[in-house]
């Protein structure tokens, strides 16, 4: 299947603008105060869990003590993802958030009865400098096997060509840009540009410079029967192209964004999405 109805959730602790990834991630706003933005942020996951619950998605949260110094915590997809029996662990660029598997993902999960036969680990790729980070670096179509990888300080394309090969994916491996401080800056995750739901795209064809890497998405798009929604560069700065589809336990589909992307889609935008799941937003505030 290419969604799931089950979400592993990192409650946060100390949320906060992380130095470390902030060098590349240009999103970062240093206008608020860290303790100021951790309450926020916490009080925006359980409203967001609650969301989840509501709509009868099974929801298993973890909990960040703060023990090990891990601001990014809340962003579990890009240290750990889950593949029928098997998981798979990520290298992570900045230090800190190589902390994060010391929370322990499977073992808790092991405790909620979700046990993996399988564990690929390419944590041991940090040694060599060669980062891939998950679900943020990876838009996995699991039911045609692609894997749609924006290659970024984040994700290296060997270690993005090994995991195809592990996981059995063909990649489909491109570039893309936007625009800061009147420079071009690679866009750090695949998932901040383009979301792939079980039968549509959205995308950001602005961001990709290469009309030969454009053509090959959109052939792939087009041959496993992928509804194209096109969002402006306007859009994507809103996180529109951050969104997720989600089933609940009847399987019921829903597509997940923040209420900042969601107001930055158009009518006819929504109204296509809405053939695919049912719209669902929450307010996350831009950090």
């Amino acid at each position: 299947m290419q969604t799931t109805d089950t979400i592993l959730l990192v409650r946060p602790y100390l949320f906060r603008r992380n130095e470390e990834t902030a060098i590349n991630n240009y999103f970062q706003s240093e206008e608020i105060p860290p303790r100021k933005i951790n309450q926020i942020t916490t009080s925006e996951f359980h409203n967001f869990a609650s969301l989840l619950q509501h709509a009868e998605i099974r929801t298993i949260v973890i909990q960040d003590n703060g023990k090990h110094q891990t601001p990014d915590s809340i962003f579990p997809n890009h240290v750990v993802s889950f593949h029928g029996d098997s998981a798979t662990l990520y290298p992570m660029f900045a230090y800190n958030r190589r902390s994060e598997r010391n929370l322990n993902y499977l073992g808790q999960l092991k405790m909620k009865s979700f046990e993996f036969e399988k564990l690929n680990d390419y944590s041991v790729y940090e040694e060599s400098e060669l980062f891939l980070e998950g679900n943020g670096a990876l838009i996995l179509d699991r039911v045609h096997r692609i894997a749609y990888i924006s290659l970024s300080d984040r994700a290296h394309e060997n270690l993005a060509i090994i995991f195809c090969n592990d996981h059995g994916y063909e990649p489909v491996i491109f570039q893309s840009f936007h625009q800061f401080d009147a420079q071009l800056k690679l866009i750090f995750h695949s998932n901040m540009m383009m979301s792939l739901g079980t039968n549509f795209c959205v995308i950001c064809w602005d961001f990709i410079p290469d009309i030969d890497a454009r053509i090959k998405i959109e052939q792939r798009l087009i041959k496993t029967n992928k509804e194209i929604i096109t969002i402006s560069m306007e859009q994507m700065h809103q996180f529109a192209g951050n969104m997720v589809e989600i089933k609940n336990k009847n399987g019921h589909p829903f597509i997940w964004m923040s209420t900042r992307a969601f107001d930055s889609l158009t009518t006819s935008q929504k109204i296509i999405l809405s053939r695919h799941g049912m719209l669902l937003h929450a307010p996350l505030y831009k950090y």
